[in-house]
């Protein structure tokens, strides 16, 4: 999003922190009804006996015309003569709690706020309780500010679910990976943890939320800025069959399974059509098909630029009826609705209904969070203050999440891990080894606590030099000289290199995929040098090309750490010398730099001539690393030990139409034959796996399908059917059950988006171990 406006530097350590404030601390939570304001207790948007649909249609039917359109923008007015304080409706939670946004103030009794891994990082651990329980703690911290009236609001703009479909993308450290079931199922956790697990069953917008968070950016959102081309004119092209089973999914999943209550529009078109005023996209798609009930809010300033920047709406007034009337937008980012909605209604563009419209989404999230319920501490979650902030119970989560995200790439003749008993003497090189603020990655807030790698390593190591090599990332060609003598005399070189926010984030995307300036050079050099060979560890958000290293002979061990938040330091550490078994997995795959002659601007997915796809669904080149791709300290062997169903049978269960008949058979549209058949065709798969060697970890399982050699035109090479995190003692096996949905995993997207099933055979794979299934018409 866009961040405009006065900036307060708040400088912790040796590094400092970035935030807006547009409130000052309270000693009380901002909220409505005060019980003790006797006039509140006749209003019947007060009443909490009353149903919210009843509640909002009253607050509503209150309000002056002027007054409902200063609640159209994130900074919505307070309305005194009802006792409404004012709400900020920006506030950030990707990887924990941050003032970016203004909604949330760390100058009262909480100063800090845990600051997990970054998403991409945590993604790699593949366990979405993991996730789930992240969800939980920031959740538990938001509401904590709030109560402690350090937060203006309790909607929070997170998490991103865009699929890091370019590695080059600057945000893509934001996201959950490449793979729309996986971004999917990263959302149902995360949102779910984080606005406090809706009861099953209930109806949808009818419980309580401890904070509201918001799926962004909707959709098909994944450019900053790359050679001239910004996200504010960027018209993504994309293929009806792209779009629904790549770009759409993970929405769809965050709504429907997730129960989000926000969603966010983006600034990009699609195939011409600006996000947040298309009809097709919020209002059919978003709330008629999935289903969805809560606010959808508009990228700062997305409004704005339907006229200013692609001259869609014809003037400004124009921009805001196609928002609010025709794009069934709520809340805008900025001050475009705040500023031109009148006008528009008096040019009868628009209506009022059009604004109570969006004010019924907006106070029904406000009443879900019990904001007009009186004071919050009389309620439920009232009870959470300061204390559980920074608790030891998170900053265990953060450590445990750190360690698990991280990838262990090459590890040569069992270079890693080192003894913890008898190191012998180490040396330190490169420009992330002493960095905080590259572990925390973008969108962060100020970390509870936190210690750099190399203050890490030296727990471990008493004789540790340690010799920068570059002062910054971008690596100039001065001073190679004393990391190659400080690599001379030691028992054993740890460099730590890569990437940080100079290289890639928000309105900043990469050109190249190689290390920046001479890191290749430093490393190479430092290598050869070295009495043995070297480790080196990489910390980035997107995919690095380090061919080079990968074949290097002198190059012993790789470890790739994301950004792995304020604990990454200690498990950085920890796994280098064997306290933990890395068991992440890459949730992208790591393209060589050729792949830089793709545009960034082709958004398709699938490989043509000349083309050559992306992501392992449907990229036909050699990987520098695949998806799903990562070592451990010990081995691990699988084994179908049951599969309930091995044929299946289409058209005998109920009399399925055929969607159409073609040379190689009958295709069945998924949609018509019902979720009653759909469920019917479940079945189980039942994977043993084992851990051979003498170091007990996590490891993740993960269940692929495969079509056969003849897989059709456009039909994805291998999919993700699902994944677990299991925890295995050495030499101890365990038992991990899929629940197999062929009208979701053993399907196909046709050109026109439907999704189809057809007679042949597909190979369920897991690690080499494989078994065949076979559909029937």
């Amino acid at each position: 999003m866009a961040f405009n406006g006065l900036r307060l530097l708040l400088f912790i350590s040796a590094f400092s922190v970035a935030f807006l404030f547009d409130f000052a601390y309270s000693s009380k939570p901002h909220f409505a009804c005060d019980a003790s304001n006797p006039s509140t207790s006749s209003y019947g948007f007060c009443k909490q006996s009353l149903s919210f649909d009843d509640r909002v249609k009253d607050l509503i039917s209150r309000l002056s015309v002027e007054e409902k359109i200063d609640q159209l923008v994130n900074r919505a007015a307070a309305i005194p003569r009802l006792g409404i304080p004012s709400y900020n409706w920006w506030s950030e939670a990707l990887h924990g709690i941050t003032g970016f946004g203004g909604g949330v103030n760390f100058g009262g009794p909480i100063r800090a706020a845990t600051s997990f891994p970054q998403v991409i990082h945590t993604a790699a651990s593949f366990n979405p309780n993991l996730w789930y329980r992240i969800g939980q703690a920031i959740g538990v911290e938001a509401r904590a500010f709030y109560n402690t009236g350090q937060a203006g609001g309790l909607t929070f703009w997170a998490p991103n679910i865009n699929i890091f479909r370019d590695p080059r993308w600057g945000r893509g450290q934001e996201t959950p990976g490449e793979d729309p079931t996986m971004v999917g199922q990263y959302a149902v956790n995360f949102v779910r943890g984080f606005q406090g697990d809706p009861i099953e069953g209930a109806k949808w917008d009818s419980q309580p939320l401890k904070a509201s968070a918001c799926c962004k950016h909707f959709t098909a959102y994944d450019l900053e800025n790359w050679k001239g081309t910004t996200r504010y004119v960027f018209d993504a092209k994309v293929t009806q069959q792209d779009l629904a089973d790549t770009y759409q999914p993970p929405f769809r999943s965050c709504v429907q399974q997730g129960r989000a209550s926000g969603i966010m529009c983006s600034y990009n078109r699609v195939n011409g059509v600006p996000p947040c005023g298309d009809y097709d996209l919020l209002s059919k798609t978003a709330r008629q098909d999935w289903g969805f009930n809560g606010y959808v809010v508009s990228d700062c300033d997305a409004v704005a630029i339907i006229y200013e920047a692609y001259r869609y709406a014809k003037s400004p007034e124009d921009a805001a009826a196609y928002a609010l009337k025709a794009g069934g937008l709520d809340v805008n980012c900025g001050t475009y609705l705040q500023r031109y909605t009148g006008s528009a209604l008096r040019q009868q563009k628009l209506s009022t209904n059009d604004i109570d419209r969006a004010l019924y989404n907006l106070f029904t999230v406000r009443m879900r969070l019990g904001l007009f319920n009186g004071n919050p501490k009389n309620q439920r979650f009232g009870d959470i203050g300061p204390n559980q902030v920074c608790s030891q119970e998170h900053q265990n989560l953060a450590l445990e999440a750190a360690r698990d995200g991280i990838v262990l790439l090459k590890n040569s003749a069992g270079l890693l891990p080192l003894s913890k008993y008898s190191p012998g003497s180490v040396a330190v090189i490169g420009p992330n080894a002493d960095n905080i603020t590259t572990m925390l990655g973008n969108y962060a807030g100020i970390p509870c606590k936190w210690i750099s790698p190399l203050q890490a390593l030296r727990n471990y190591v008493k004789n540790i030099r340690y010799v920068p090599g570059c002062q910054q990332v971008s690596c100039s060609p001065v001073g190679i000289s004393a990391p190659v003598e400080a690599a001379k005399s030691a028992d054993h070189v740890i460099l730590i290199m890569g990437l940080d926010q100079t290289q890639e984030r928000e309105e900043l995307d990469r050109v190249d995929l190689t290390l920046p300036g001479y890191q290749n050079t430093l490393i190479t050099s430092v290598a050869k040098a070295a009495k043995n060979p070297v480790i080196l560890v990489v910390m980035s958000g997107g995919p690095v090309d380090i061919t080079f290293a990968k074949n290097h002979p002198k190059i012993g061990a790789i470890l790739w750490t994301g950004y792995p938040g304020e604990a990454g330091g200690v498990a950085i550490a920890d796994v280098i010398f064997g306290n933990h078994n890395p068991g992440g997995r890459l949730p992208v795959t790591w393209y060589p730099q050729s792949f830089t002659q793709v545009p960034m601007t082709d958004m398709r997915m699938r490989a043509s001539p000349g083309y050559p796809g992306r992501t392992f669904r449907f990229y036909n080149g050699n990987p520098v690393f695949k998806f799903g791709y990562g070592l451990s300290y010990s081995s691990h062997s699988y084994e179908f030990v049951s599969v309930t169903r091995k044929q299946l049978f289409l058209n005998h269960s109920s009399p399925i139409q055929a969607k159409k008949v073609s040379s190689s058979g009958a295709l069945y549209d998924t949609a018509l034959m019902g979720a009653e058949v759909c469920g019917n065709l479940e079945f189980s798969a039942i994977v043993r796996v084992q851990n051979q060697g003498e170091m007990g970890g996590k490891h993740s399982v993960l269940l692929f399908v495969r079509r056969a050699a003849d897989r059709k035109p456009g039909a994805p090479i291998k999919e993700l059917v699902g994944f677990e995190s299991v925890h295995l003692e050495a030499g101890a096996s365990g038992e991990v059950e899929f629940v197999v949905k062929p009208c979701e995993h053993l399907s196909r997207t046709e050109e026109d988006g439907t999704r189809v099933m057809e007679n042949g055979s597909l190979h369920l794979l897991v690690g080499d171990e494989q078994f065949r299934v076979t559909l029937m018409g």
